[in-house]
């Protein structure tokens, strides 16, 4: 039973066979709506030349990290509903888990870059094209995709040494961290000692950016002495504090929450939530709070009806 296992077995969502082609539809609707969403968001940003300024520079990518992350999980998934065997092989599904980390690294750190573009432009309204400049936003966007690298590499690594039995069962819908480790046989001390590890300080280091950002932003906007320039000035963050909410409050709380509190539906939901929904919600959460993203689509749309 101590030999390396070939593949898992991923429990997913149910086995109820009806329940299982209603969730296929629901996820494939959630899988296009994501892919949709974030697609129009980039080609939008990507487009017009109003949105060529820093802030759409990192929506563009937090769009681009989205469809990584939803695209890693959701496929596989919906193959899953259908089939008999819930398979995957060994090698599948630590990549899957490792592109998982990836993407929940570079995300994390994404919002934190966006959240110092937005103290920026608040706090230091006149100095803002100085600071950032184009230099600037490549090494914060290429910072971000790096630290998910990092993260995903330090999770990984010693994952490859950990055992598992012949026949080996995953409850989960995707080869996330916590439940692979849950579902090892061999000593696993190590591996969730590093995630635990890895997860509060890329997880706290990234929310105390944030954080600070949003400090000196309240500060500064509390100091406006018009109702209207406050209004203004929170509505170009609301879009980002509403995503940062959505992600931190269940990713943090999933991966380093005592075992003791871990019960299989509560994982299965808080993975949904940041992993699937969260990416989903993104772009249309931007879209309808933010005028400009509104605006640029309007424009996008009467050129194609005049083309046509």
């Amino acid at each position: 039973n101590q030999t390396s296992a070939s593949e898992f077995v991923l429990l997913g969502l149910t086995s109820d066979p009806h329940l299982q082609r209603f969730l296929f539809f629901v996820f494939s609707v959630i899988y296009f709506i994501t892919l949709f969403g974030n697609t129009v968001i980039m080609i939008v940003i990507s487009t017009d030349p109003h949105l060529h300024s820093p802030m759409y520079f990192f929506l563009f990518h937090l769009a681009l990290t989205d469809i990584c992350y939803a695209t890693t999980i959701v496929p596989y998934m919906l193959v899953n509903f259908l089939v008999k065997q819930k398979t995957i092989e060994f090698s599948a599904c630590i990549i899957q888990m490792s592109l998982i980390l990836l993407s929940a690294g570079s995300e994390i750190f994404m919002l934190s870059a966006m959240a110092y573009d937005r103290y920026v432009a608040i706090c230091k309204p006149l100095h803002y094209q100085e600071v950032m400049n184009k230099l600037v936003c490549s090494q914060l966007v290429g910072g971000a995709w790096a630290m998910g690298v990092l993260h995903s590499i330090i999770n990984t690594l010693p994952m490859l040494n950990v055992q598992f039995c012949k026949y080996t069962e995953i409850k989960h819908f995707s080869c996330e961290l916590p439940p692979l480790l849950t579902a090892a046989c061999g000593r696993t001390f190590l591996n969730k000692l590093v995630l635990l590890s890895s997860a509060v300080i890329f997880g706290s280091s990234s929310f105390l950016l944030t954080l600070i950002s949003y400090i000196y932003i309240v500060s500064t906007v509390l100091k406006i002495q018009s109702a209207k320039g406050k209004h203004k000035a929170f509505s170009t963050c609301s879009s980002h504090l509403i995503v940062v909410i959505l992600l931190y409050t269940t990713a943090l709380f999933q991966y380093t929450k005592p075992r003791s509190v871990s019960s299989f539906i509560l994982d299965q939901l808080f993975s949904i939530q940041y992993s699937i929904l969260t990416p989903m919600l993104n772009p249309i959460i931007y879209s309808l709070k933010n005028n400009d993203v509104k605006i640029a689509l309007c424009r996008m749309l009467g050129k194609i009806q005049v083309s046509q």
